[in-house]
């Protein structure tokens, strides 16, 4: 049967595809008394069940065995192959079914928990960590007791798998970059979570915010995603399919449109030249970054290299990762922004970082961290300032607040280049340093920032979620996430003016720059420097050629002054159809 669900729209476009259910839930089973007659038969359907989900895995290993796959793909398959073999699941629960007279799926879950109880003791961050594997094998043991087994995936030509899941970490998102899918839904998430972020980055359709999708959806479902309208249609039918496919073909036709203008000087009708770089989560991010015609990248994430891994890169993996893209924008800038984790980034590398905090976002995290552990913050900033040799570099630092804190930077990244001038490795004694604005508190107080800095970058998402108070994570009060609110433009527009009075570059890189609804504004503002996804250049591109910077300077003037959300929506409606 057919029917829709409805969540929030994060990023656009349309998707057609099998849904691939992801389970992060706890294991909840009755309980119920057998028999002793019956106690073989139950110990011979635990068996079956054993060997069903061996079957499995023995196909994930050879579909992890293709060319392309990522090796953690085949080490998690190896792994949960292991655990699967191993008699303390495999043989422990036939003893309590036979001394409880327990139904097997209770026997196996309890057998889980001890388990559990016992990793969660462990002291070892990445041993401790495997008890998720434990759990994830025993969901799929009991779902084949349950007769759920997997289902092979049978995908259309024009078919990708599409995620399905109660919730997804960036560090889960981020390794979308590496597999065949289509796009994603999740039952919590807000529109400007870091996971919706990084869906956008990718350019693959996603819904989040849908809160009741995953229990609604079954394994190898057909589903149509559309992630502009924030809707998505299980088992849609053939009416349907064929008039979202024409809308497939109308945004692909698009976007080829778009692609014409990749050689255009990007500047508005009257001539005021504007910077258009591009966001990056990973060093092969790059090659997307010189397809779409980026001056630059503006905002190089590296908090995506500590994740999904059991070590720390060191300086020299790092020094590689941040080489590779300041080669591959062959003299054009290259800004890196400095470890920023915590919140809903985490790295299960990093020690402290998965602490259970009151409030993580406003806890241990991007330039608190650092300068809570400098071991690692020197190494990152050796490798930058070694990767600066090769190209034109610039060093971004996130969530600064106080001044101490930009002093204390300055003063490690003054100890970094002792240590390299000691080692005799060269890099740009000149290198341009930066700070985010992405607290209210800097940009009230942006006097000393300013000089200090080289350089300014506006985090709107962050500056937007401290302003209001709105946990941008949580669904819940996403509606409250108001990028036009008459305080957060007040903010916006004093730090590009007081940064350009300075004689400062000042840049957004926050969701705000790579949003054709608010290019136009922003340009009006003063903006010069945007730096966004990739897949979004062209469109904000398509903005600035068709504005006049002298006519969107005045429009917005008069649209400050304004109070009434609803008046700035009107404002703003006219400057964007003029």
């Amino acid at each position: 049967m057919s029917f829709a669900i409805h969540g929030l729209a994060v990023s656009s476009g349309i998707a057609i595809g099998r849904a691939h259910l992801i389970s992060n839930a706890t294991l909840e089973v009755a309980q119920y008394q057998l028999r002793e007659r019956d106690i073989p038969a139950e110990i011979d359907r635990l068996d079956a069940a054993f060997t069903v989900v061996r079957a499995e895995v023995d196909t994930l290993r050879a579909e992890a065995a293709m060319p392309g796959t990522p090796a953690e793909i085949e080490a998690f398959v190896d792994l949960h192959a292991l655990i699967l073999a191993d008699p303390l699941l495999a043989e422990e629960p036939k003893a309590l079914i036979r001394e409880r007279r327990c139904n097997a799926e209770w026997a196996l879950v309890q057998q889980m928990n001890l388990l559990v109880a016992q990793f969660d003791e462990i002291d070892d961050a990445y041993l401790r960590e495997r008890r998720q594997d434990i759990v994830q094998v025993v969901e799929r043991v009991v779902k084949a007791l349950m007769g759920k087994t997997r289902k092979p995936v049978r995908r259309g030509k024009d078919e990708n798998l599409i995620v399905v899941a109660h919730d997804l970490s960036p560090a889960d998102t981020i390794q979308f970059k590496t597999l065949r899918i289509g796009g994603f839904v999740t039952d919590l998430g807000g529109a400007t979570s870091h996971t919706a972020i990084v869906a956008r980055s990718l350019g693959i359709p996603a819904v989040v915010g849908m809160h009741h999708a995953r229990p609604l959806i079954q394994d190898d479902d057909l589903l149509l995603l559309d992630g502009g309208r924030g809707v998505l249609i299980v088992d849609p039918d053939e009416r349907i399919l064929a008039e979202y496919r024409i809308r497939q073909a109308a945004m692909e036709l698009e976007r080829s449109r778009l692609k014409l203008l990749k050689s255009a000087t990007t500047a508005t009708l009257d001539g005021v030249p504007i910077s258009l770089q591009a966001n990056i989560e990973l060093p092969q991010d790059v090659e997307a970054a010189k397809v779409s015609g980026a001056d630059g990248v503006g905002l190089f994430r590296t908090e995506f290299l500590f994740m999904n891994r059991d070590e720390l890169p060191d300086e020299d993996e790092q020094f590689e990762a941040y080489r590779t893209v300041t080669r591959a924008m062959g003299g054009r800038p290259v800004t890196i922004r400095t470890l920023d984790i915590g919140a809903d980034k985490t790295a299960r590398a990093l020690r402290g970082i998965d602490r259970v905090a009151p409030n993580p976002a406003l806890g241990l995290r991007a330039i608190r961290y650092c300068l809570a552990e400098p071991q690692i913050f020197l190494a990152q900033l050796r490798a930058i300032l070694r990767a600066s040799h090769s190209g034109r570099v610039r060093i971004l630092i996130p969530m600064l607040a106080h001044v101490q804190e930009m002093e204390q930077t300055l003063a490690l990244i003054g100890q970094a280049k002792d240590q390299l001038r000691e080692r005799r490795i060269r890099f740009d004694e000149g290198i341009e340093v930066g700070g985010m604005i992405e607290i209210p508190a800097a940009a009230l107080a942006l006097g000393p920032f300013l000089k200090h800095l080289q350089f300014l970058s506006l985090g709107t998402n962050d500056l937007i979620q401290y302003t209001l108070a709105i946990d941008r994570t949580d669904e819940a009060v996403a509606h409250l996430y108001d990028p036009l609110h008459p305080a957060v433009l007040q903010l916006i527009a004093q730090t590009i003016q007081s940064g350009t009075r300075a004689g400062l570059s000042v840049s957004v890189c926050g969701e705000m720059a790579g949003d054709p609804r608010f290019t136009r504004l922003l340009v009006g503002l003063g903006l010069r420097n945007f730096s966004m996804p990739p897949n979004q250049l062209l469109a904000i591109k398509q903005q600035i050629l068709t504005a006049d910077d002298s006519v969107l300077a005045a429009a917005v003037r008069r649209l400050l002054r304004l109070e009434d959300p609803r008046r700035i929506e009107e404002a703003l409606r006219r400057i964007n159809e003029n």
